[in-house]
């Protein structure tokens, strides 16, 4: 059997020049305010004397029960905006 080889013809590239379709395209100006944060949650942790061990306790616990202990602490001691 006899192996097919390639052809190495070249293939013709267009390439195209930049800033041609520039003048024909309008480009809006969109002036977006800043968006608050989702949710709209502020939390300043800032001043606490608090270790991680008050908080948490110092047994390992899983992460969604981290979160429970982080928003029953930060009700408690009103740290949110809310």
């Amino acid at each position: 059997m006899a192996v097919k080889k390639k052809s190495t013809a070249s293939k013709k590239t267009t390439t195209k020049k930049k800033g041609t379709k520039s003048s024909s395209k309008k480009t809006k100006s969109t002036s977006k305010t800043k968006k608050p944060a989702f949710g709209g949650y502020a939390i300043s942790f800032s001043g606490r004397k608090e270790t991680v061990e008050q908080v948490f306790g110092s047994k390992p616990i899983a992460p969604s029960e981290m979160t429970k202990k982080i928003w029953a602490f930060v009700k408690s001691k009103n740290l949110s905006n809310r």
